[in-house]
């Protein structure tokens, strides 16, 4: 009797994104094969918008969450039922045909990775920046480019970190580095490169950067989040004030 394929469950934290949820929505369930993908779990972290409306109108699972994304997708995954989890963010799309990648590469003995990543944006410096993403190394790695992982493995490893409100898919990919053998896949992600436009490119890239360089240096989640707090979401939210 042969053995039953695998599935992957599709967990997205989401907050507040109507405005790009229901594109990546079609988009997934016109780029993969129900048969591969078991289920999409969108794990809302308290949207006031109309962000879980968006969710049941394309049939996935709506799951409600503090907010947090370490804590969104620690639920998601505590809901999901398939062999493998897929970690999206809401405005990052997968190529086509991802769901059938991923599972070749399960079968091929790689328990977690990621794709290769570009933005949504001609800008040459972010294209030169995302052209890293296809080296192996864990300075090169960051939550844009997804995450798949072995549902067993992610029980083993503790899955993601709740103390980080920043850095936490990295922290896990570093975790995911040290004990397995993590696979960089040759397709890309098309990620926005909105976060750039409000803050500023070459200031965004900088304290992405510097935040890097504070965990490697042994700075713990609270000062990477003031870190964060005062140079990227209050600069962001700046910018928003000054375009309304």
């Amino acid at each position: 009797m042969p053995a039953k394929p695998l599935s992957i469950s599709i967990v997205i934290p989401v907050l507040n994104e109507e405005r790009h949820l229901g594109t990546l929505l079609h988009y997934i369930q016109q780029s993969s094969s129900p048969d591969l993908v078991r289920e999409i779990i969108c794990v809302d972290g308290g949207s006031s918008d109309h962000t879980v409306d968006i969710i049941k109108k394309h049939g996935a699972m709506a799951v409600q969450s503090e907010k947090g994304r370490a804590k969104q997708m620690n639920l998601g995954a505590e809901h999901a039922q398939g062999d493998v989890l897929y970690f999206l963010h809401a405005d990052t799309f997968p190529p086509k045909g991802f769901d059938q990648v991923i599972l070749n590469a399960i079968e091929n003995g790689h328990e977690t990775g990621c794709f290769r990543m570009k933005f949504d944006t001609r800008n040459p410096l972010l294209q030169f920046f995302a052209w890293f993403s296809r080296i192996n190394h864990i300075l090169c790695r960051g939550g844009d480019q997804s995450l798949f992982i072995k549902s067993s493995l992610f029980k083993e490893t503790g899955g993601f970190n709740e103390t980080y409100t920043i850095y936490e898919d990295t922290e896990f990919i570093q975790r995911l580095y040290r004990h397995t053998r993590f696979k960089v896949l040759p397709y890309s992600v098309i990620t926005s490169a909105r976060k750039y436009d409000e803050v500023g490119w070459l200031r965004l890239q900088f304290h992405f950067a510097m935040i890097h360089l504070k965990n490697f240096t042994g700075a713990g989640p609270e000062k990477l989040h003031r870190y964060y707090t005062k140079n990227i979401t209050a600069k962001a939210h700046s910018s928003i004030s000054k375009s309304a």
